[in-house]
């Protein structure tokens, strides 16, 4: 990359589309926020300090939490304004170029891409939802595979029992929630024009005590919005009375997780993509 400044991209739209970029922030340090011209469609971008996105100023920048949270947030920033005034196609986090006519060219060169999506998700937005596991199905120390408890014996065929029947409490609970979960997604996919199936998140990043048993998108025409929030509200009934899950739902979304056709989009699939804050 050479020059002071490179060309971020934060999404792309139709050329004829008017999304309203006037004090859009972007990033700190970096130019005002505008559209740049490919034919039929639109970059949305930003000039950069070219210093601050080097490969490896990116990947500091990346495996830092709070730094990463800033440049997820500038995008995002961008990404939704743009969507909200008409379809656009989100791009990934690091799209970064060395020059205009470099960005111009790609865009150009991705065109068949960048119209089936923009196809794909206009009128339509992106919803999340992710459920936890709350707590063990029939719960207890045996559910969880806690100490044995006083005076059960500890050993020869008494604690054998007990730890048989710790497997299968733990075998039962997991097919149980393997069958909610899917049951969940069934009936949210109802309400969708597409789905996609991310990958699950650990505490670290949730920042639950549950561990996280589905993380999905739905692509929802915005007519439909109300149709999955009830939807949601009546699996959550279901889940109090069976299977202890906790759903959470949120959005609308720009449509981050439909970019791609979902053929293309293997490595998302695999590592939790998305490009929602």
């Amino acid at each position: 990359m050479t020059g002071a400044h490179s060309v971020r991209v934060f999404a792309v739209c139709h050329a004829a589309g008017a999304a309203p970029l006037a004090g859009l922030r972007g990033h700190a340090g970096g130019g005002a926020v505008r559209r740049l011209r490919a034919g039929a469609l639109a970059a949305v971008v930003q000039a950069v300090p070219a210093a601050e996105f080097t490969p490896e100023a990116l990947r500091g920048h990346l495996s830092d939490r709070a730094s990463l949270e800033r440049f997820a947030r500038a995008h995002h920033e961008v990404v939704a304004a743009v969507a909200a005034a008409g379809p656009a196609v989100p791009v990934p986090l690091t799209t970064l170029y060395a020059d205009e006519d470099r960005a111009r060219q790609a865009i150009t060169e991705a065109a068949p891409r960048f119209l089936a999506a923009l196809k794909r998700v206009a009128g339509r937005d992106e919803w999340g939802v992710k459920v936890f596991a709350t707590a063990p199905a029939g719960g207890g120390a045996e559910a969880a595979g806690g100490p044995p408890p006083a005076g059960t014996g500890r050993s020869g065929r008494a604690y054998l029992d007990l730890l048989r029947e710790r497997q299968r409490a733990r075998e039962t609970r997991r097919d149980t929630v393997h069958a909610e979960v899917e049951r969940i997604d069934a009936a949210l996919r109802a309400c969708a024009a597409d789905a996609r199936r991310l990958r699950t998140h650990g505490p670290d990043l949730t920042g639950a005590q549950h561990p996280q048993v589905l993380n999905a998108a739905y692509l929802v025409d915005r007519s439909r919005s109300a149709e999955l929030a009830a939807t949601v509200a009546a699996l959550r009934g279901g889940t109090e009375r069976g299977a202890p899950l906790r759903i959470e739902l949120t959005g609308p979304w720009a449509p981050y997780s439909f970019a791609e056709e979902d053929e293309q989009r293997p490595a998302e699939r695999a590592g939790g993509g998305g490009g929602r804050p």
